[in-house]
């Protein structure tokens, strides 16, 4: 028997709108050129997306606009003079403004420049990216090289036909006396949803470029503090192989214990930033091949640019991360062999305590047999002596008895009776303090 889907009820899984909601929830903007587009990077910290949803609230409540919902982490809303695209990150946030018009000079008035300047100012973080960005449509004049290269003052300029010829694109990859970085898009072909994929592409290439970037001075910044450990690891490793006396060894272990702990220091202020690198020179990649670059005569082109110069540094930052790597496994390395031979000598040091202490204890035991056999003779003796004393007196009084004779036969009789009355006693002091 057939029956409504909807009437079903089937249990859904808490997760499973969430999950399935995820690759509708960043849309590409839809633009028509002519645009202006400024876009800023704001470094607020893996625990900065509070502060920064509460100032895009603020912003839209003082446009009348709905705010993004508690735990959000994008927002894209239309606030008249301007359009707003807010993304959270892990560790940054992404304000793009969008204004749409007419322009000659897209960088002279940029988006921005609609944007209230007292919450411009009061953004939570610090700018790690900012960039203004023109899209001209189609329709208008176009450019000679000389003229474009006018609008980034003169600096050498890189550029390409992207999205398979829909569209060119130029930029000089210099910070500039506003403080932003500058892109050129010519629109040739694109349709509004391309236009937004072109333009979102660019700006996340800059944006996770410089985010890639951060982790090129930590790699510099620990790079002669690892040489110097290594060394350190080196001169230690040749003293492994020439000491011989226990306290070397242990002092050896106690300095390598120290510069085991150094590594880790350094491993651990620099693990989240080299591995964030990598995540974010992936994108970069992505992003690249997606923009689908042709080369232009007499340009080179965004990728052959951040191949010659971005691709170093990455390279220099998993330099340094496998020298930290190899360098941890190598001190563990040290520290088991130079473990192993402390614990190899104390075993012996403790076999020969332990051989000697079974020594001693033999000899007390001989010792003490000696002295237990010396009490037996004493006591033996005195008590053969009280007999012939008590056989004298007995004679003495009249008794009629063989004085020697049976003081002769006390003797073993005494001397079995003291043997075994000292085992006795021994036997009841062992078995107390065996309890």
């Amino acid at each position: 028997m057939n029956q409504d889907s909807e009437n079903q009820h089937l249990p859904d899984h808490p997760l499973r709108r969430a999950i399935h909601d995820e690759v509708h929830a960043r849309p590409f903007e839809i633009l028509r050129a002519p645009v202006r587009v400024s876009h800023l990077a704001m470094l607020s910290g893996r625990y900065g997306a509070a502060d920064d949803r509460e100032h895009v609230a603020e912003l839209c409540r003082r446009f009348g606009v709905a705010p993004p919902t508690p735990g959000a982490t994008h927002l894209s809303a239309d606030f008249g003079p301007f359009r707003l695209k807010w993304e959270r990150r892990t560790e940054f946030s992404t304000y793009t403004f969008f204004v749409q018009g007419e322009f000659d000079n897209p960088f002279t008035e940029p988006a921005i420049c609609q944007v209230p300047l007292d919450w411009l100012q009061a953004l939570p973080g610090q700018r790690m990216v900012g960039i203004h960005l023109g899209l001209e449509a189609a329709d208008m004049p176009a450019r000679s090289l000389t003229e474009t290269v006018a609008l980034f003052n003169q600096n050498t300029v890189v550029g390409s036909v992207v999205s398979d010829g829909a569209a060119r694109a130029w930029t000089d990859f210099r910070i500039h006396q506003d403080g932003y970085s500058r892109f050129l898009v010519r629109d040739i072909r694109l349709r509004e949803r391309q236009a937004g994929r072109v333009v979102q592409r660019l700006l996340e290439i800059e944006t996770y470029r410089m985010m890639a970037l951060l982790a090129f001075p930590v790699a510099q910044e620990v790079s002669p503090e690892l040489t110097a450990l290594e060394e350190r690891l080196a001169d230690m490793t040749q003293q492994l192989a020439d000491i011989r006396a226990l306290e070397d060894e242990q002092g050896l272990l106690a300095e390598l214990s120290s510069l085991a702990a150094k590594v880790e220091r350094i491993g651990n202020a620099t693990h989240y930033r080299f591995n964030a690198a990598r995540a974010y020179y992936s994108l970069v990649g992505r992003r690249m091949a997606e923009l689908r670059e042709q080369r232009v005569p007499g340009l080179q082109t965004v990728k052959g640019f951040l191949d010659r110069r971005l691709e170093p540094a990455m390279q220099t930052c998993e330099s340094v991360a496998r020298r930290q790597e190899s360098l941890a496994l190598r001190v563990a390395r040290t520290a088991d062999l130079l473990r192993t031979r402390v614990d190899v000598a104390l075993e012996a040091q403790n076999r020969d305590l332990l051989d000697s202490m079974n020594r001693r204890a033999r000899l007390q035991m001989r010792l003490q047999e000696t002295v237990e056999g010396l009490s037996v003779v004493a006591i033996s003796y005195y008590g053969v002596s009280l007999v012939g004393y008590l056989l004298g007196a007995g004679h003495a009084a009249g008794l009629d008895v063989p004085v020697d004779l049976l003081r002769g036969a006390a003797v073993p009789v005494v001397v079995a009776a003291v043997w075994l009355g000292v085992r006795w006693v021994k036997r009841r002091v062992v078995g107390r303090s065996g309890h």
